[in-house]
């Protein structure tokens, strides 16, 4: 490792991970002699990047080594949650100590002048409450296909006027760090796989809300964009439907045009002659056991199901998560999901198959978020950027 950012990345990794947090440890993960360990660690510590720790475990007569662990209460981070109707915004520190949180109501329909001129205000007023703090890295999810190397929305369906907006480049120069964006489920899948012991990926994470969006973490822990970042957005696959609904893309019957929280609402509106009808009332229905708002969720699901038995032979993952709002009313969509797939896919890509809830819950998104800003952080790119900037 000649290159000192990459050195200084891999030591970072090595502490972030508690694989090694000592100066023997660090020198011998790194096959780094233990005098060029002392110099980049200096140069992390200089950097704020990490920070003494306790004394570790005692081995023989010595006297313990010293520990270093990720940052401290200096250096933190943003983590940023938008979705169609409301935005989630944390500040952490590298540890992942959460400083403040916040969730507020929020349209995405009105544009990113509007949702992001509110978001930076909020975020302003956080870290002004937050003194002698630094922010290194802003992470966003947005519900929408995302070019993650240029920091923008694609096109994305339910994002009107949102398309190859500046989204990174406008939190870079109003905030001075460097700002990463990203599909939300991506985030999602992100957060969950971390959570996970390491026999569980593949995995597959499969939100179902306003639309239906999916997340492909490798076995190695990586996440899978695909070669433009489009990979996962399974909201657009076509399904079998009577009904013949046309989507916020523009084609007909896609998945979820018709299995969405979204789109099982406005069919139980329809049956009820009630237009309005939205998706908290839905949620509301099934938590009351509305026979009807049941029976819809029940049909919804075996269409997922549908696809998601596809996904499960092309992927072949080890989990599937399924996260969204619905999924916290009714264990009636994992039921019908878990059901058709194990019913469709063949027995070798489901014999040691998990089909569960989100570990993460409703806190998939932000956590998530955290972790794609960390990882940032521990990144050669970064850590580059910072020496440069010295």
């Amino acid at each position: 490792m000649t290159d000192p950012a990459v050195a200084m990345s891999v030591i970072l990794g090595l502490i972030a991970s508690g694989d090694a947090v000592t100066r023997p440890a660090l020198a011998r993960e790194t096959g780094l002699s233990p005098s060029t360990v002392e110099a980049h660690l200096e140069t992390l510590r200089r950097h704020r990047l990490i920070a003494p720790g306790g004394p570790a475990a005692r081995v023989g007569r010595g006297r313990p080594a010293g520990t270093f662990v990720i940052g401290g209460d200096v250096c933190v981070i943003a983590a940023i949650s938008i979705t169609a109707g409301h935005v989630e915004l944390a500040v952490m520190t590298l540890g992942q100590c959460c400083l403040a949180y916040e969730k507020y109501d929020s349209a995405i329909a009105d544009g990113p002048q509007v949702v992001l001129g509110a978001l930076q205000e909020r975020l302003r007023a956080m870290l002004s409450s937050l003194t002698e703090t630094r922010l290194l890295v802003i992470s966003i999810g947005l519900p929408g296909p995302v070019d993650s190397h240029r920091g923008i929305p694609v096109r994305p369906p339910i994002m009107p006027g949102w398309d190859e907006y500046p989204v990174a480049g406008e939190f870079t120069e109003e905030f001075g760090c460097l700002t990463v964006v990203d599909n939300d489920v991506n985030l999602m899948a992100l957060g969950e796989s971390r959570a996970l012991p390491a026999d569980e990926l593949p995995l597959l994470y499969v939100k179902v809300g306003t639309g239906i969006g999916g997340g492909l973490v490798t076995a190695d822990g990586k996440l899978h964009r695909g070669a433009h970042g489009a990979a996962g957005d399974i909201g657009h696959i076509r399904v079998l439907s009577d009904n013949h609904r046309v989507c916020s893309c523009g084609n007909v019957d896609c998945l979820e045009a018709v299995a969405s929280v979204a789109a099982m609402a406005r069919a139980l509106g329809e049956e009820q002659e009630v237009p309005e009808l939205g998706q908290e009332d839905l949620i509301a229905a099934v938590r009351t056991g509305d026979p009807s708002a049941t029976r819809i969720v029940r049909l919804g699901a075996s269409i997922l199901g549908e696809a998601a038995a596809s996904l499960v032979h092309l992927y072949n993952p080890a989990r599937i998560s399924l996260g969204g709002p619905l999924t916290a009313a009714s264990d009636d969509l994992l039921a019908g999901v878990r059901a058709v797939v194990y019913q469709r896919a063949l027995p070798l890509a489901t014999r040691n198959l998990t089909l569960s809830h989100s570990v993460l819950g409703q806190e998939a998104a932000i956590v998530g978020a955290s972790v794609a800003a960390i990882d940032a952080v521990l990144s050669a790119r970064f850590i580059r950027e910072r020496l440069r900037g010295a």
